[in-house]
């Protein structure tokens, strides 16, 4: 067995003789080619090809490293299939672990060497020099292998110019990298925007005039899109009050309540009958998300003529109702799961509320309630209590400017963490001057 601390055995960098011209020439040869490969696994069939050309050798493997597994993967110009080994074992894992190239004469006679490779492929490995490839900000992004060299081994020269080889395959692998990164921001922020294009699309651009009510709505997600989503509409006689929350923010909780704002339209085409929609929509959510996602979600239907609101709740709490005569604020539950959580096997009947004459219906998203101050204190239901009882009769668009600021004022200013999104609803018992 021959080992090496360096490139080669017995040769250090301070010694070490200088590439010939052809040798030059090779690696020149080589970073053209690199030069022009961008896409992952053309890259990787160069930069094998190369090294099997330029060095002579039977066979040529980059193993990439995988940080978050703690694992090299390996990838090969041949036939060989794709294998994963922890950065712990094999040539290949001291080779990553002591960032230093190794070079052994008889690998079957080291006892780092793991012959499982040879056992899934057929192949034979008699000797091998395993090069670390590290980037510009001297992270270590993966080993080349080369295996067998046309002679019995390899030698100071091949060495020197695997070295070489290596340098520049780690410069093509970086480059590589930094594009696909590169095209993954541009195609994220062009998918953000898209999606963000497409939650606004399903918001109510004007509010339903609605007699003897006024209505007010707030929406300011903490992304480019958001996880929340609200409708008033006309369902027949009735209006459509709803607030939903699909856990976290970001593209998928957005695509999410698009979902569910679909559903519900829909299934209020079909039907005027709220507790049906409901499980309807429900278990649609269920068979569709992703195991372990759901949305908390209010659905209820008012009725102008009568004043009377019915709803359900699915998760979505709480739900404040501002009594203007008794001056006090009842604070109601949700009727069920998150919805989307399970099917539902038995439904409870729907909630139904009477709002007199300037009584206020408060739905509001996390975002207000789970807002944290600088000491992790939630700004909480009782404070939300004391500012739209002490609102009285303002205009709920001011109602709702001083819930912002008291947030802003409880979090110090700091960056939203969730989605901020109200529905206020009021029967009103005076008229407000414009």
């Amino acid at each position: 067995m021959t080992a090496s601390p360096g490139l080669s055995p017995g040769v250090s960098p301070g010694n070490s003789p200088g590439l010939s011209r052809d040798q030059l020439e090779a690696v020149l040869s080589v970073t053209h080619r690199l030069a022009d490969a961008f896409d992952l696994p053309v890259l990787l069939a160069e930069i094998t090809h190369a090294a099997m050309r330029v060095l002579r050798a039977e066979r040529c493997s980059v193993w990439l490293l995988s940080p978050e597994a703690d694992e090299l993967v390996m990838h090969v110009s041949d036939d060989a299939p794709a294998v994963r080994v922890p950065i712990s074992q094999g040539l290949v894992g001291a080779c990553a672990r002591e960032r230093r190239a190794i070079h052994v004469a008889d690998c079957y006679a080291d006892p780092r060497f793991d012959p499982g490779v040879d056992r899934l492929t057929g192949f034979h490995t008699r000797c091998s020099l395993t090069l670390p490839l590290i980037d510009h900000l001297d992270v270590l992004i993966g080993v080349v292998q080369v295996l067998n060299p046309a002679r019995a081994d390899f030698d100071e020269s091949d060495a020197l110019l695997a070295r070489a080889l290596s340098a520049q395959c780690a410069i093509a692998l970086t480059r590589s990298r930094l594009t696909t990164q590169a095209l993954e921001a541009e195609r994220m922020r062009e998918g953000l925007a898209l999606a963000r294009t497409m939650q606004a699309s399903t918001l109510p651009k004007v509010l339903p005039t609605v007699a003897g009510y006024e209505l007010h709505t707030h929406f300011q997600p903490a992304d480019q899109t958001g996880g929340d989503t609200f409708e008033l509409a006309p369902v027949g006689s009735q209006v459509l009050v709803m607030l939903a929350d699909a856990a976290g923010h970001g593209i998928g909780p957005a695509l999410s309540v698009m979902q569910l704002h679909a559903m519900v339209r829909v299934a209020f085409r079909m039907s005027d009958d709220l507790s049906t929609v409901f499980r309807q929509v429900n278990d649609q959510l269920h068979d569709m998300l992703p195991d372990g996602h759901f949305i908390t979600a209010f659905i209820g239907l008012l009725d102008p003529a009568t004043h009377r609101l019915r709803f359900l709740s699915g998760g979505q709490a709480p739900i404040l109702h501002v009594r203007a005569a008794q001056g006090d604020v009842i604070s109601l539950g949700a009727t069920s799961f998150p919805m989307g959580a399970m099917p539902i096997e038995r439904l409870r009947p729907p909630v139904e509320l009477t709002l007199l004459p300037g009584d206020l219906l408060v739905l509001l998203s996390d975002g207000i309630y789970e807002a944290e101050s600088s000491t992790g204190e939630l700004f909480g239901r009782k404070r939300v209590q004391g500012i739209v009882q002490a609102g009285g009769s303002k205009p709920l668009h001011d109602i709702a400017v001083q819930l912002l600021e008291a947030v802003n004022a409880h979090t110090e200013g700091a960056a939203q963490g969730d989605d901020i999104t109200m529905v206020l609803l009021r029967h009103e018992s005076v008229t407000f001057l414009e």
